[in-house]
């Protein structure tokens, strides 16, 4: 039955409104209701209508629907009802004896009723046709709970005004849930369920069942399934749970390869698993044992072994299993690009104090193997104070760590790795006196030993390590400057000298390459100004020739060597100023470039190579301006970056690159001025 109601004066048909909530009241259109019944509710709360199709609740949280066609306009109702078409506000001449009244049931109230009418079919405006089946729906809350339908719906899209949509690409019965959830704000989610309906909220854009979904999986990870769960969440780009995925993968790594899963990869994806710095493994043999494995699952990937071989760190692998077990492959003899990659590790592990030289990225630990490739500063001096400390900086976490500190305080000097230990020879004491010195850190123990002196006190010296011995050249013995050079024998623990430089030099940067010792820079005056000399020495002839000399003549450089090239960096340049100039030598081409200058100017800074950067730490800007912070290069862009700070400004330090144990003590080591 069709009647005619009046709110205080106003009159609503019911054929043209849908329904009316007022708290626990529900009135609905075609029902032939009382008039005092409707009065009675009027009374009680204001009604406010702000638009066809959708009434917002006043004070008493009432909710008035009604059609486009309705035959009274809602300024017309606000009106009538004393409020306005805009807002359910109190009223600012509001008084202490009013009250908000919030009904806490009233959202899912409405939603029930919405369900209600859904399953109804009542006022339904909108079908959705997924599959065969069929889910009538109202367009408004459709795009209320999904971006994607508001999109369709508000856009000048066909869809928006068509009355049945068809939706594709996933399984009807999801989108009977999503619907479902639209109008209840609940779904099952299942094992069964759980991936078809991320994708189709995910199509949708309901992204609390995304993710709602994400987190089911996430809880549901064993070894079996980490690997598919990974690849279904890189698919739909659920980045939470695709690397939650990863790091359970890397984490149960040797259980996870002999799952199925895992011998199903394609080659693209394990390679990213096994080249991750994060694989959990005590030994590189797992990780090739376990590509063994994903081989024989399919000869036919043979053809894309030696691509899977370049991300194992073979140089890490023991010599007799790289003997007696994987150069015996076939598949190892009959690819030349496998024979290259066995050849570089029996390289790395013959050639052990070669190992500054070959820059190879297989030769770095993983951090889960409990080591980590660190930048270790030993000494230097921070305005006039001279340091005994000892520090290591990881580049990957930015963390510095203290060392054993040295049993006395030393700048100037000289620092050299071999096989994991550090030499230090020579520098400068707190009393400016030259220093005879030499000393080993064990980083298995942490600690320091006095080895053999050198013949000649030195400071300002260049220290470098060639072929299993350690060389010093040059420096300031407390009168003059040295051409002496003398070399030192671990094995014997003896110094003897060899065949002196062809001038005198304090402050020169030295390197070793290719069985070669380089010799470049130096301050050669009394003024204490550089040249542009390049000497190299042949321990084989026992003879000094020089190369091309450098671009910029300079001293109290840093020098290092990456992929078969000399770097010179910063340094005193003449008699003008420190200078932040950088320049490479090509041994092959004799010839020197410049590179792109550092972001600072650094005399006498630290110098290291980690992973292919080469890292510059401290120096000094300008007289008794000392710098703490820390550049990294990068050759392939030929770029510089300030990447971190020391925990104090130096210059006059030295640095080396060293694998060292993650679980080495914290050690404490104040310095002090006087220790000697």
């Amino acid at each position: 039955m069709i009647g005619v109601w009046s709110v205080r004066g106003v009159q609503l048909s019911t054929e043209n409104w849908c329904v009316l909530y007022v708290g626990e009241w529900s009135l609905c259109g075609s029902h032939d209701y009382d008039l005092q019944d409707f009065l009675a509710v009027s009374e009680m709360a204001e009604v406010n209508v702000v638009s066809a199709g959708l009434l917002l609740p006043s004070t008493m949280n009432a909710i008035f629907q009604v059609q486009e066609e309705a035959c009274v306009s809602a300024a017309a109702v606000a009106a009538a009802a004393g409020g306005t078409a805009a807002s359910a506000a109190p009223p600012a001449s509001q008084s202490s004896e009013d009250y908000l009244f919030v009904e806490t049931r009233h959202p899912n109230t409405v939603l029930q009723g919405l369900n209600s009418l859904r399953l109804n079919n009542a006022f339904c405006d909108v079908t959705l046709c997924c599959g065969g089946q069929e889910f009538p729906c109202h367009r408004i809350v459709l795009a209320s709970f999904s971006s994607y339908f508001q999109a369709m719906f508000s856009a000048d899209l066909i869809e928006s005004k068509q009355e049945r949509v068809a939706i594709n690409g996933v399984e009807p019965q999801m989108i009977g849930m999503l619907v479902s959830y639209a109008y209840t704000s609940e779904v099952y989610i299942s094992k069964a369920n759980v991936q078809a309906l991320l994708a189709a909220a995910n199509l949708l854009d309901v992204m609390a069942v995304r993710e709602a979904c994400c987190r089911f999986m996430e809880r549901q990870m064993d070894e079996m399934n980490c690997v598919g769960i990974h690849c279904f969440a890189e698919a739909h780009s659920c980045k939470v749970l695709e690397k939650r995925s990863m790091d359970y993968i890397l984490e149960h790594f040797t259980t996870v390869c002999q799952q199925e899963e895992f011998l199903s990869l394609c080659v693209d994806k394990l390679t990213e698993i096994i080249s991750s710095d994060l694989l959990n493994v005590s030994k590189e043999e797992m990780v090739f044992e376990a590509v063994m494995l994903w081989l024989n699952k399919c000869p036919s990937r043979k053809h894309s072994f030696e691509k899977v071989l370049e991300h194992i760190h073979l140089p890490l692998i023991s010599p007799y299993y790289l003997h007696d077990v994987i150069e015996s492959l076939d598949v190892v003899k009959e690819s030349q690009a496998c024979q290259k990659l066995i050849s570089e590790a029996k390289d790395y592990l013959l050639l052990k104090d070669r190992r500054g030289e070959l820059y190879c990225s297989r030769a770095r630990p993983r951090r889960s193997t409990g080591t980590a490739e660190v930048i270790v500063t030993v000494g230097g001096e921070d305005d006039k104070v001279v340091l005994r400390s000892v520090e290591s900086f990881d580049p990957v976490t930015n963390q510095w760590k203290n060392l054993a500190c040295l049993p006395f305080a030393v700048s100037k000097h000289g620092l050299v790795v071999s096989d994991s230990t550090l030499y230090l020879a020579g520098g400068e004491f707190p009393d400016g006196s030259a220093s005879r010195e030499m000393w080993r850190y064990d980083p298995c123990f942490d600690s320091w030993m006095e080895m053999a002196p050198m013949n000649v006190a030195r400071s300002e010296l260049g220290l470098v390590m060639l072929d299993g011995f350690v060389y010093a050249v040059g420096g300031w013995e407390g009168r003059s400057r040295l051409d002496s050079v003398e070399c030192y024998n671990p094995h014997t623990n003896s110094w003897q000298f060899t065949e002196s430089v062809k001038m005198a030099v304090t402050s020169p940067a030295v390197v070793a390459l290719d069985g070669l010792l380089y010799v470049t820079g130096g301050a050669v005056l009394e003024d204490g100004d550089g040249t542009d000399l390049a000497q190299v020495y042949n321990p084989k002839t026992a003879t000094w020739t020089e190369v091309a000399p450098m671009q910029i003549a300079r001293s109290g450089s840093a020098a290092c060597t990456l992929k078969g090239k000399i770097y010179v960096i910063g340094g005193w340049h003449a008699s003008t100023e420190n200078t932040d100039k950088v320049e490479c030598y090509n041994p092959k081409t004799n010839q020197w470039t410049m590179c792109a200058p550092m972001k600072e100017r650094r005399y006498r800074p630290g110098a290291a190579v980690v992973d292919g950067k080469i890292y510059v730490l401290g120096g000094e800007e300008g007289w008794d301006r000392y710098h703490d912070t820390i550049e990294r290069y990068c050759d392939e862009a030929d770029t510089w970056e300030i990447v971190g700070e020391m925990p104090t400004s130096r210059s006059w330090l030295s640095c080396v690159s060293l694998q060292l144990r993650k679980d080495i003590p914290v050690n404490s080591c104040p310095d002090s001025p006087n220790d000697s």
